[in-house]
């Protein structure tokens, strides 16, 4: 099978406060699971200091990111999933995004 280039686009789980947990058990249930990447919080915010801030892991060799998010919500995990896009560049962010609010209006 050949190889899948990296997309620019990846499922998001957001959770406040135990986004660490959530991975790390969703890494030792599914075989090609691994982490890649934790960045915390720090004493300067704006999360609680230790929390995840991002980050990256594999799950059936597929890559997810997640965090841990400062705002407090009335969940503790969204009911809903996000698509992290990673532009490379400024025009290509403005771009999606004047055009998503258009695309979804109609």
């Amino acid at each position: 099978m050949p190889a899948v280039a990296p997309s620019p686009v990846k499922p998001f789980l957001m959770f406040e406060g135990r986004a660490e947990e959530a991975m790390n058990l969703y890494v030792s249930l599914i075989p090609d699971s691994r982490i890649e990447r934790v960045e915390r919080y720090g004493p300067e915010g704006p999360g609680a200091p230790g929390s995840l801030r991002s980050a990256l892991f594999l799950l059936g060799g597929a890559p997810v990111l997640c965090s841990d998010s400062p705002v407090a919500h009335a969940f503790t995990f969204t009911p809903s999933l996000s698509l992290y896009v990673t532009c490379r560049s400024e025009e290509e962010i403005g771009g999606l995004a004047a055009a998503l609010p258009k695309a979804g209006s109609s």
